[in-house]
């Protein structure tokens, strides 16, 4: 018969598995505090928006979600599926992945930019978002300050 979940054996697996955060994490944290540092204002975890951007900044109209490669389903190492317990498991990833489709499309479709950062990739990443949102505020600031 196929396991489907936590049995005796896998309890200690389930206690660290329901610590896992779904806000504040570390990676999340990380690019608040980079985007906060370079000037940026933003809202957390908006529940009036499809899937409940991480980072949403309203002023640039832009949705943020840093995803771990795990728990969404990344293309890289460490987003391999669990060798057991696959009944379990693939169904659950499975269910991420259209679950964050979805959540983009619509808000693709109510005219926001929606930005998915990868933990794997997450400095780089990061540090691209902020230069491209730094180039779209220039010429915003610019125009204010010649009005002064």
């Amino acid at each position: 018969m196929t396991r489907v979940g936590p049995s005796d054996g896998t309890r200690q697996r389930s206690e660290m598995m329901r610590r896992v955060r779904n806000k504040d994490t570390t990676p999340e944290l990380y690019v608040r505090r980079l985007l906060h540092a370079r000037g940026f204002r933003f809202r957390l975890h908006r529940r009036d928006l499809p899937g409940s951007p991480d980072i949403v900044l309203p002023a640039a109209r832009t949705a943020i979600f840093v995803h771990g490669c795990f728990w969404h389903g990344h293309d890289c190492p460490r987003g391999r599926p669990p060798a057991s317990n696959q009944a379990f498991w693939t169904p659950k990833l499975e269910a991420n992945r259209r679950r964050d489709r979805a959540a983009v499309a619509a808000l693709t479709a109510q005219g926001w930019q929606v930005e998915v950062l990868w933990q794997c990739t997450l400095k780089q990443s990061t540090e691209e978002l902020v230069s491209r949102l730094e180039t779209s505020r220039a010429p915003q600031r610019t125009a204010i300050e010649e009005t002064r």
